[in-house]
């Protein structure tokens, strides 16, 4: 058995490690990364028709 401590670290670590990749994921979403990753697609579309 691990020690309580222990356990706290681990799940504090596993918190903080989800809670930054879904900050990191909701802002490049709503940020200014949608368009840049979708104008690509965009000129694409535009080049095809």
């Amino acid at each position: 058995m691990k020690s309580p401590v222990v356990v706290v670290a681990i799940t504090l670590t596993a918190a903080i490690l989800v809670a930054a990749s879904l900050l990191i994921i909701v802002g490049t979403r709503k940020g200014t990364g949608t368009s840049t990753l979708h104008a690509p697609t965009l000129q694409q579309r535009a080049h095809m028709v």
